[in-house]
């Protein structure tokens, strides 16, 4: 992005506070983990819109604070939300390293009990990605492969072979289910069953099928 065309976000309608401040929560994009809460000046603001990298105003220091300029840890910023009274901000990053400065994926690791604050988790240690969104995740390349067709990718194959195909892959993969299962075989198990989830996602994108559709009727059956 040109330097110019950061004065072409229109950041008027923000409702600052007397210091010239907005709150700024920093959502991870794969985990949606919330990690941290800062807070931005119009500076930092039009700073993060150009280099798409997140950039807040340190009250303490009374400075512009580049996220990671000393710890590597960057934040790369994928989306920018305002809340409906347009005094608070969303940021949807992508976190390379920890957010906290304790070294934890999230600043916030600390439960409220009756005696106080107890810190939970594990340092250096990035939580894995719930399953509901690694489908999301994993629909959005077989979405774009879809699309763009990318020679040599097994899914382009797929694709290409045609609906035929793909349903004979699913119904090799859920007998493979079966066998694993039967073979009572805990790492086979989960090698098959994320085969027939693949292949399974692969035949809802051929047939219109979205994952949120999935996840509505699943919604229904949850009693």
């Amino acid at each position: 992005m040109e330097e110019n065309q950061t004065e072409l976000f229109d950041l008027s309608g923000i409702r600052w506070d007397a210091q010239g401040l907005v709150p700024a929560i920093a959502q991870d994009v794969e985990t949606k983990e919330v990690l941290m809460l800062a807070y931005m000046n119009e500076e930092s603001l039009r700073r993060t819109l150009k280099e798409r990298k997140a950039c807040y105003y340190s009250r303490s220091r009374q400075a512009l604070w580049l996220k990671g300029e000393t710890s590597g840890h960057f934040q790369e910023v994928v989306d920018i939300k305002f809340d409906c009274d347009q005094d608070a901000l969303l940021l949807t990053i992508r976190q390379t390293g920890m957010a906290c400065h304790e070294n934890h994926f999230s600043c916030f690791h600390y439960d409220l009990e009756k005696d106080g604050f107890k810190k939970v988790g594990e340092p250096e240690v990035k939580p894995d990605v719930p399953l509901g969104r690694t489908l999301e995740l994993l629909t959005e390349v077989i979405h774009s492969r879809n699309l763009e067709r990318p020679e040599g990718a097994y899914t382009t194959y797929l694709f290409e072979k045609g609906i035929d195909k793909i349903l004979k892959k699913v119904g090799e993969e859920c007998a493979e289910v079966i066998i694993a299962a039967k073979n009572a075989s805990p790492d086979e198990i989960r090698y098959e069953v994320s085969d027939l989830f693949y292949h399974v996602l692969v035949m809802l994108e051929e047939r219109g099928v979205s994952v949120e559709e999935i996840s509505k009727e699943l919604y229904t059956r949850r009693k």
